[in-house]
């Protein structure tokens, strides 16, 4: 899973996508994983750290960011063009 390379993405979290000249804005937590998905971390990287650092459970947290990640392929924000169909 990668960010599209042409997703300006600021540190306070907001996000421009120049295909469709939509623009988003995210949370923090939001934000992080975008950071974590852009150093190539795998989702089991990305939930480890944060049932390490934040207090969640893992069955909340992969819930959870399941939803995110749908949410940014439905906004054409992930290239999936190197991902096996799930």
């Amino acid at each position: 899973m990668k960010i599209k390379s042409n997703i300006a993405i600021s540190d306070s979290g907001l996000l421009f996508n120049p295909g469709s000249g939509e623009s988003y804005s995210v949370n923090p937590t939001g934000a992080e994983i975008i950071r974590m998905i852009r150093e190539n971390k795998t989702d089991h990287e990305i939930r480890d750290y944060f049932l390490a650092h934040y207090q969640t459970d893992t069955s909340t947290f992969e819930k959870d960011f399941h939803d995110f990640v749908q949410l940014l392929k439905q906004q054409l924000i992930l290239d999936l063009s190197d991902e096996s169909t799930t």
